[in-house]
């Protein structure tokens, strides 16, 4: 049975050395899926750390947990539900996919009564929500919406008062339809942007502003209590976690702005990463590999961090996507059986957009003390309409620094100006940027994520970790308790006492 010591045992050879002495390292470590070009070659990962790692994943029941987690089992098991976000594209147990396919009928109708005007002249949609309530729907219009002129969408998840006021001097409210997304329909941040978009409303003249709300929730009966029509509340399982709910009605902005063809497109390339994750084996199985990487860099090389860059304007917001995904999902501190991690768990996910980011941090990437494992993402098809040499640089730029962390530069007559190279990154290059590349692209972040919980024995699925600091806010509101010296001083001088 192999277990991390045997992974940590074996030899670590430079990135150069391992192209030299293995002329089909690119096709092994190279695949593609869905539309997306993976290319893992530039990591330290060998066929014997593969079949290390292979072996670790059969002594973890990677297989029986995946199809546990397809089948409807409660693998989260300390809010002891399923996970049922496949499910929403159709890939999972036969009842919660034909549930989800009710849901999104239900959503799919109130679409088409939008575009037919039963609300009637509507042009602005607000979509309040926080957490994965609001990342996940905000990257989906950000990235595939840009081209669209259905609708203005702004989503809003701050609770400072300036984000919402900015959409405010934006938005008519007559011709803006309010759509508040959370799961319990009780999230602090959430339901108080939710009562000042209502009051901004109610004061620019809207005579039912209630009527113009849409929610999204998987609480159903607390959004009818507040207010909201039933015919008007979108409900979603309860299996579906925020992080991972975008392809159910929390991606209705999406469906609005792009359109529902769109959306499905979405979920059908969500479903093909899917199907490939499910299907392929472990060592041409793209989510598996990638984790394969994680868990070598954080477990054997003590990388701290990784960093995802995207070179391409329209991926802008997956850097801070994936950073809830990954960190909320795996930073764990505690096992599966409730017993204290002796080792890393998920590294600090940071990242940016390309090229910026060279002008600004890949200084420490080159020549930095720390070890930090880079992803680059770009897309072959050019989004834009000037003229082709710009998108021409962009990905130039972007392979240029896969090879130049890799290869590095001696320079014994200047240090400053010497590069060690032998730093990793993979290359995630897809053919175009639409709706079902995107969609396959995040499924596969999805059980990337998956596969590094497992091997590390971990629940991806649940998230208690944001819950204290929200529950003593709540206290500090009310006026109760007291708490450290520095936090009473900070409380009176902000003049909240």
């Amino acid at each position: 049975m192999a277990d991390w010591s045997t992974i940590a045992a074996l030899p670590q050879q430079k990135l150069t050395q391992l192209f030299d002495a293995d002329a089909g390292r690119l096709e092994r470590l190279s695949l593609d899926v869905a539309g997306i070009h993976f290319d893992f070659s530039k990591t330290h990962l060998t066929a014997e750390m593969i079949a290390a790692f292979d072996a670790l994943a059969r002594a973890s029941d990677l297989a029986g947990k995946r199809e546990a987690m397809f089948g409807g089992a409660h693998v989260n098991v300390t809010e002891d539900r399923p996970v049922e976000h496949t499910a929403e594209r159709g890939e999972g147990n036969p009842e919660s996919v034909r549930r989800a396919r009710g849901y999104h009928a239900r959503m799919r109708a109130l679409v088409d009564a939008i575009e037919a005007d039963a609300f009637g002249p509507v042009r602005h949609i607000l979509h309040i929500g926080i957490g994965g309530s609001a990342l996940g729907p905000h990257l989906l219009v950000d990235a595939l919406g840009r081209d669209s002129d259905r609708y203005d969408v702004a989503v809003v998840s701050n609770v400072d008062g300036m984000a919402l006021e900015d959409v405010f001097n934006l938005f008519d409210p007559a011709a803006t339809l309010l759509v508040v997304a959370s799961k319990t329909f009780t999230t602090t941040e959430t339901m108080m942007n939710a009562e000042s978009a209502i009051a901004w409303m109610t004061e620019h003249g809207v005579e039912d502003p209630y009527g113009r709300v849409v929610a999204l929730t998987a609480s159903p009966d607390k959004a009818i209590e507040w207010g909201v029509d039933e015919t008007r509340v979108l409900p979603f399982s309860e299996g579906v976690g925020g992080r991972y709910s975008l392809w159910s009605s929390i991606g209705f902005p999406a469906a609005i702005k792009l359109g529902w063809d769109q959306f499905e497109e979405l979920l059908e390339g969500a479903a093909e990463m899917d199907r490939h994750f499910r299907l392929a084996a472990l060592h041409e199985n793209a989510p598996v590999l990638a984790a394969f990487a994680d868990l070598y860099y954080t477990q054997v090389r003590r990388a701290e961090t990784r960093a995802p860059f995207a070179y391409d304007e329209r991926l802008r917001l997956l850097p801070s996507y994936l950073q809830q995904l990954e960190m909320e999902s795996n930073g764990k501190g505690v096992t599966i059986d409730g017993k204290p991690v002796t080792y890393p768990t998920a590294a600090i996910t940071w990242g940016g957009v390309g090229t910026d980011a060279q002008h600004a941090v890949f200084q420490l990437l080159h020549q930095g003390t720390h070890l930090v494992p880079v992803e680059f993402l770009a897309v072959i098809e050019q989004g834009d309409t000037l003229p082709e040499e710009h998108h021409r640089q962009l990905l130039l730029n972007a392979f240029a620094q896969g090879a130049a962390l890799m290869k590095g530069r001696e320079n014994p007559d200047d240090p400053a100006r010497a590069y060690p190279g032998d730093r990793p990154s993979s290359t995630l290059l897809l053919d175009q940027l639409d709706a079902r590349t995107l969609g396959a692209l995040i499924a596969f972040y999805e059980h990337r994520v998956f596969v590094n919980g497992v091997l590390l024995g971990i629940n991806s699925f649940d998230q208690f970790g944001v819950e204290l600091g929200k529950e003593m806010a709540k206290a500090a509101a009310k006026g109760g308790g007291s708490f450290d010296p520095s936090t009473d001083d900070l409380i009176r001088r902000a003049g909240l006492a």
